[in-house]
């Protein structure tokens, strides 16, 4: 079983374990001692004819390709409470902070004797700040090369861009997209070579053909004597969460049944040692706080409560859980993601035996730091010897040099797109809820969609727009000014911020029934559990019940929709495609693609400045 994982160097907070398309086969030898960090060579005579072997694996997931820090709550940690139950927090992330602690992790694992190789769950790019996404994602690639990631599986937001381009992004390249005339540059810097790891997608077949996957379905390392087999997924749901066209000619298979069945392969190779890099994550429960009154309160978890400091594992509704409990015995132990939450927990496999499961928050905030010994005699790792914890990527370190002048060489590219002022705002425009799952920030969107000229077609100009909230990442705050603009002025970068995600805006019929099926859909079938209440533009109005929109209240100018007269709707790609469980888009009909999102939104600020953001709920009423 999982047992407690402590070491002296660092005074950290240790969690409590309570519980395809070709093969990649590496022979190098990762993370071997050397003499210089702190072996010598009768030591290492002796591993070499010990049956065992010290392994470490240091794992991260959703980076989301935040090179510099990442600001306000995304760039904190909870680490604790107050007396009157408030947060205590400490700042985390950055590349060049997560590439001196993993520096300083591999040093302090050998000079111990142990072996050590770096991996990761998904999301390394995707919905990424500018500095990365003004150049397709290519200095995040750069900057996993360079802080030594060995293999990662991909997650839903590698498909941001379509297949095509994450390819690109593993095997290299240039796109001739204008040299920045869409506010986006490839091969800025120089030619992109691609990845240096393995990116893995086991359950992402081509959906004709032999079934093969898209990238390599697994890979094999060897780590010092060690052979460790990794699988990578990304999560079954993907297609419901990405754009349509970018994955079309895909399919995605079941996570469990996908991973069992190359366990079989694996063996025939001699690998008996697996771990599964998977993109679908859990959430930890609540946890409750008793203040010096003895009055008990729900306070946001710290980094480390899940499955210790007294927290139970992670919410019984956690789609990994399932998972995690289906794979094969033989699968040592299960890195995650998706969800950006922290925690390192133990789960069942299905003879019984604990296994580690685990994710290390979002941004690079936290790196999980997972000990084990591998019998060298059996071939396979010693379960009960697995043990980790969620260590922080605190910015009290020196900063890794090598990250900091790739972060200085990108700074200096964007600058002209990022510094440029589109409008102003006379407050803050937030995502904060207004009444009944109506924001400020999704007013403003969602209006900049209906606005956008370059919607119009066939002589049909958009009447109504939703905005998902789920695509709104930032809150646009008028004392921020990177580039030493006036308060209140708002620059492309925060406004792309916002918005990170480069998809177009799309204008399409649907019916008033389709309309009421949207709106039910918000807060029935796949988001009953978990409401989506979607964004919407002045002028449409309707009252919210349990299953939908109260018959008789949707409203258009104040008028009573029809549902049989058919409207023209300005949505994104990713919500027409049917994402976020509104199939109903779907049902569109006179589809017509317009310009990105990012666009329309610059354009509606500088025509409406300075902007004030309402404060009452006037759109989505009780």
């Amino acid at each position: 079983m999982p047992t407690m994982h402590a070491r002296p160097r660092y005074a950290r907070s240790w969690g409590v374990l309570a519980a395809g398309a070709a093969v990649l086969v590496t022979a190098t030898t990762v993370g071997a001692p050397s003499n210089a960090a702190g072996s010598d060579s009768h030591g290492d005579r002796h591993r070499k004819h010990s049956r065992y072997e010290k392994i470490q694996i240091l794992s991260f997931n959703d980076f989301h390709g935040n090179l510099e820090p990442p600001a306000g709550s995304s760039g904190r940690l909870v680490t604790g409470h107050t007396a009157t139950g408030a947060d205590t927090t400490i700042d985390a992330g950055g590349v060049a902070y997560l590439a001196k602690h993993l520096q300083l992790e591999r040093q302090q694992a050998r000079k111990q004797g142990r072996h050590t190789i770096t991996v990761a769950a998904g999301d390394i790019i995707g919905a990424s700040p500018l500095l990365s996404a003004a150049f397709h994602d290519e200095p995040t690639i750069e900057a996993m090369n360079k802080l030594g990631l060995s293999v990662t599986s991909v997650g839903n937001h590698e498909f941001d861009e379509g297949w095509k381009e994450l390819r690109r992004m593993r095997y290299g390249g240039c796109i001739d997209d204008g040299a920045g005339a869409n506010n986006q540059n490839s091969c800025a810097a120089h030619r992109f070579k691609g990845a240096k790891f393995d990116m893995l997608a086991a359950n992402v077949k081509w959906s004709k053909g032999k079934h093969r996957s898209l990238l390599p379905s697994y890979t094999i390392k060897k780590v010092g004597d060690a052979k460790i087999g990794f699988i990578g997924m990304t999560l079954k749901g993907t297609p419901d969460i990405v754009t349509a066209a970018g994955i079309k000619g895909l399919t995605f298979t079941d996570e469990v049944k996908t991973a069992n069945r190359l366990v079989p392969k694996l063996k025939r190779k001699g690998v008996k040692a697996i771990v599964v890099l998977i993109h679908q994550g859990g959430v930890p429960a609540q946890q409750s706080y008793t203040l010096p009154n003895g009055t008990t309160t729900q306070v946001n978890p710290t980094y480390d409560y899940a499955c210790s400091q007294g927290g139970s594992l992670i919410a019984a509704q956690s789609p990994i859980l399932p998972i995690a409990a289906k794979l094969s015995p033989e699968i040592d132990m299960v890195v995650s993601g998706h969800t950006h939450q922290p925690y390192v927990c133990k789960v069942k496999d299905p003879k019984g035996h604990y296994r580690l499961l685990t994710s290390a928050s979002s941004f690079g905030r936290l790196i999980t730091d997972t000990d084990l010994t591998y019998d060298k005699v059996k071939g396979d790792i010693v379960r009960t010897s697995v043990k980790g914890a969620n260590l922080p990527v605190t910015r009290d370190v020196t900063p890794s040099p090598t990250l900091l002048s790739l972060i200085n060489t990108y700074e200096n590219l964007v600058r002209p797109i990022a510094s440029k002022v589109l409008g102003r705002i006379s407050g803050d425009v937030t995502r904060n809820d207004i009444g009944e799952g109506e924001q400020p920030l999704g007013d403003l969107i969602a209006d900049a969609q209906l606005a956008d000229p370059t919607t119009a077609h066939n002589g049909k100009t958009a009447q109504i727009a939703f905005m998902n909230p789920g695509g709104i990442r930032a809150d646009l705050t008028a004392a921020n000014s990177p580039y030493g603009e006036a308060t209140g002025d708002v620059t492309y970068d925060e406004a792309f911020t916002v918005q990170p995600f480069n998809n177009y805006i799309v204008s399409l019929d649907l019916t008033g029934q389709d309309i009421y099926d949207l709106l039910a859909q918000q807060v029935t079938g796949a988001n009953a559990g978990s409401h989506k209440i979607l964004q919407v533009s002045n002028g449409f109005s309707y009252r919210l019940g349990s299953t939908g929109a109260v018959d008789g209240s949707v409203t258009l100018n104040g008028t009573p929709i029809s549902k049989t007269a058919t409207y023209r709707v300005a949505t994104n790609n990713f919500l027409q495609g049917g994402g976020d469980g509104f199939g109903a888009f779907t049902k569109g009909t006179d589809v017509y693609y317009g310009g990105l999102d990012i666009d329309a939104f610059a354009d509606y600020l500088q025509a409406h400045s300075p902007y004030t953001p309402p404060t009452t709920a006037t759109r989505i009423l009780p």
